[in-house]
């Protein structure tokens, strides 16, 4: 009887226990099941038998496997928007019913927010103004444009970082497509979607992450002035629709990948500092969805696949 077969025997008997199965071949073996052996061949017996050994569940696992929980809830008024929290801000009732004004502040449409990461772009380039899409960065934003294109949605409006490299993905991704192409967004498309800059949105330093990474430290000035304007932006751009609002909307906002991760954490109630854990391709769709309730999905991160691999960068 082979070695293999002896174990699968043993293991047959055993039900799973490793301890029963060494002993088993202990056992065949002192009665001559595997014959004379060499001391190489003992040495790759016991091996084996310590790999069975590893793949049992020690004793102390034996109980609960499952995770216990961070202990922190889901804060529906994450957003400052709830109906009610809204509603007590009024100093003056405009209803005697209370019931009833509070049914007029609910919200009723759920907003998508496209996060689109600017495209390629050169990083030797002195200063914001130099620092322009490289040929294959103007070929993703096309790619990125012809994606959002075919997911076939009415887009209400789109709003770019001011820097260079993210006003000019955002301009390729709005423009009609060429004679013969069938990239960016059709003239239909973007004929009817507003486009708007925000300095907000510029790429900077959110918060220190944690763990911190050694090729990267801004400094404690950089953390408080860029950390706020980036929890700005988040404050004007991500929260649950209004009242008044009563059809579904899909926004589109070309900003950098720093802003992008860190609006990703923030939405989902996730640690903010671990922001940096998280890679983004270049051109790459990220697709957060706000429920009138307050609750976020996320639909998308840091999709990428519409573009062929060797178009594929992170920088």
């Amino acid at each position: 009887m082979s070695f293999r077969r002896a174990v699968k025997l043993a293991c047959g008997i055993a039900g799973g226990s490793a301890i029963f199965v060494v002993s088993a071949v202990a056992a065949a073996k002192s009665s001559g099941y595997f014959g004379d052996t060499t001391l190489s061949e003992r040495l790759k017996s016991w091996t084996e038998f310590a790999v069975l050994r590893a793949a049992q569940a020690p004793t102390w696992a034996s109980g609960n496997h499952t995770v216990a929980q961070s202990g922190n809830g889901w804060d529906f008024n994450w957003d400052k928007r709830d109906p009610i929290s809204v509603l007590n801000r009024k100093k003056e009732s405009t209803s005697d019913d209370p019931s009833a004004e509070l049914e007029n502040n609910k919200p009723k449409a759920t907003r998508n927010i496209l996060l689109i990461r600017h495209s390629q772009y050169n990083l030797n380039g002195n200063g914001d103004k130099e620092k322009i899409l490289t040929a294959l960065g103007r070929e993703q934003a096309e790619f990125t444009g012809q994606r959002l294109a075919a997911l076939g949605l009415k887009y209400d409006i789109m709003v770019h970082s001011t820097m260079t490299r993210a006003t000019e993905t955002a301009n390729i991704i709005s423009t009609p497509p060429r004679s013969g192409s069938s990239l960016s967004l059709s003239q239909s498309q973007q004929s009817c979607v507003e486009m708007v800059s925000c300095d907000l949105l510029r790429e900077g330093a959110p918060i220190e992450p944690v763990p911190p990474v050694s090729h990267w430290k801004p400094d404690a000035a950089q953390y408080h002035e860029d950390g706020a304007r980036i929890e700005a932006a988040f404050r004007r751009y991500v929260h649950r629709a209004g009242a008044k609002q009563k059809e579904d909307s899909y926004e589109i906002i070309v900003c950098h990948a720093n802003v992008i991760r860190y609006f990703v954490c923030r939405a989902l109630q996730f640690p903010p500092e671990g922001w940096l854990r998280i890679c983004l391709n270049n051109g790459s769709i990220t697709w957060l969805t706000i429920r009138p309730n307050g609750r976020v999905a996320l639909r998308m991160l840091g999709d990428s696949g519409f573009m062929p691999p060797d178009k594929l960068t992170r920088t």
